[in-house]
């Protein structure tokens, strides 16, 4: 089919994307209904993936699997945000923003080139004209997806089986993965998102390579500004005086998955320089009344 607005579709999803977006913020604002914010994030996803598949209209073999591969990702987790938020009620990220235009159209624009942004391996690829055959690259990636919404799947449920039990009113969860990692389901979104980059890499060339900045934006994202850095200061606040919770958080990864018994032997500098375990992490966690 003829291009749409260039050649690699990066106009037009930055537009959809944005008015998807804008769509949903309006909901929100006029409503103060905040309940289909993540929903509406994951879901862009899979728009984009699937408008820009059918618009190429090749469908190649390698532009099908990672269409699918977004297809899946998206709609597990968009249906999975959006029972947890409605098992729950509101979203207490959004509390100083229900009231604040402002700030909660701020949050509604960067969620769209957060979307752009990460989905830009897959755009590119469903955008291409090259067919190489299947090679490492796309099996190794599909392999990385594969572990990565494995690990991403598998912590919200037993994160969510936990929460719903009465008797863990008031604790952290530390069962299942989350007995290797403190978040093991932002570990296997960023393993899987680095997989669909991998299994990307066999149809780039030249500036298509800056497609990395897709994986690499959702890992800095997550490690330093709206994932990690968040929960920790949160958790901190809640379990910071409790024994057992501070033992937890020295012997167990904040990201990559380890058993507690090597994680909580290691180095303070191989944690921080290998394993992301940075220091402004625990400046929330008191220094007394432990108990």
């Amino acid at each position: 089919m003829a291009t749409v607005l260039d050649s690699h579709f990066l106009a037009l999803t930055a537009i959809v994307t944005l008015g998807y977006q804008i769509f949903f913020f309006i909901i929100t604002a006029l409503l103060k209904f905040d309940k289909v914010t993540d929903f509406a994030g994951s879901t862009n996803f899979v728009i984009i993936a699937v408008l820009t598949l059918i618009i190429k209209g090749s469908w190649h073999f390698r532009q099908v699997v990672l269409t699918s591969l977004v297809v899946i990702w998206g709609l597990r987790l968009a249906i999975f945000l959006l029972m947890r938020i409605l098992q729950w009620g509101e979203d207490r990220r959004f509390d100083e923003m229900r009231s604040n235009l402002g700030k909660l159209a701020v949050f509604w624009i960067f969620q769209a080139v957060w979307v752009w942004t990460v989905t830009l391996p897959v755009t590119v690829v469903n955008a291409s004209d090259r067919d190489p055959s299947v090679q490492a690259e796309d099996i190794i990636g599909w392999i990385m997806w594969s572990v990565g919404i494995s690990f991403e799947a598998a912590a919200d449920q037993q994160k969510l089986s936990f929460k719903n039990s009465p008797e863990n009113r008031g604790k952290w969860c530390n069962v299942g993965v989350w007995k290797y990692s403190r978040h093991p389901n932002y570990f296997g979104e960023i393993f899987l998102w680095w997989g669909i980059f991998v299994a990307s890499t066999p149809i780039l060339e030249g500036a298509e390579w800056l497609v990395i900045l897709g994986p690499i934006f959702l890992t800095l994202l997550l490690l330093f500004v709206s994932g990690l850095p968040l929960l920790e200061e949160s958790a901190d606040k809640k379990f910071g005086n409790v024994a057992a919770y501070r033992i937890y958080k020295e012997t167990t990864s904040p990201l990559i998955p380890l058993p507690q018994s090597v994680y909580g032997n290691l180095p303070l500098w191989f944690k921080a320089i290998f394993l992301f375990e940075f220091p402004f992490y625990s400046r929330s966690l008191p220094h007394e009344g432990l108990n």
